[in-house]
């Protein structure tokens, strides 16, 4: 069994028994179409773990505090899909050029006021970030949270991660590509 069969195996097992808040229930997987109609609209595939991810685990609703956003359809009441708040975020960072948003960086999770961990998609083990638009500043809004998808999950299985203590505050570093990954080449 590899690394990344034994992390689905561990994700499946915490899904089944935890539920984010707002979510009754750990909805079904997505089907292949959904993947491929998903990565169609962005423009770009999924990191195969976070595809799999949709693919075996669910559709959303498993993860840290509010859990992974659904991939290209939401339920009624729930937070957007992940493409759909890409899009919408992507949109947004046109039309404020100030608060660029960078290409490629999927929104899969809401952690409130206006908080979100990011997957980057430009690389095969999925860096995940966390957006912090609370910051004041957008070159100030993103942290690593985690180099890889692998390593964020099983912060969440282990029960360590930053939203798990209280006191712990954010002892991320910065996400450095920001300003080459959005085209911000004056000071914001």
């Amino acid at each position: 069994m590899t690394e990344t069969e034994q992390l689905l195996g561990k994700v499946a097992g915490k899904a089944r028994t935890t539920r984010p808040w707002g979510w009754p229930a750990l909805p079904d997987p997505a089907d292949a179409d959904t993947l491929a109609r998903a990565e169609s609209v962005l423009g770009f595939p999924l990191p195969p773990l976070l595809a799999a991810l949709y693919l075996r685990i669910g559709d959303g609703g498993f993860g840290p505090e509010y859990g992974l956003l659904p991939l290209l359809d939401s339920p009624p009441a729930a937070e957007p899909a992940a493409v759909t708040q890409y899009l919408a975020n992507l949109r947004s960072g046109q039309e404020d050029p100030d608060w660029p948003w960078p290409d490629r960086v999927l929104p899969i999770s809401h952690w409130g006021c206006g908080m979100y961990a990011c997957v980057d998609c430009s690389t095969p083990d999925g860096t995940v970030l966390l957006y912090e638009p609370n910051a004041g500043r957008a070159a100030d809004a993103w942290y690593v949270d985690a180099p890889t998808l692998a390593d964020w999950l099983h912060v969440w299985i282990n029960g360590n991660g930053w939203y798990d203590e209280p006191d712990a505050g954010t002892d991320m570093a910065p996400w450095t590509e920001f300003r080459i990954r959005t085209g911000a080449v004056r000071s914001l």
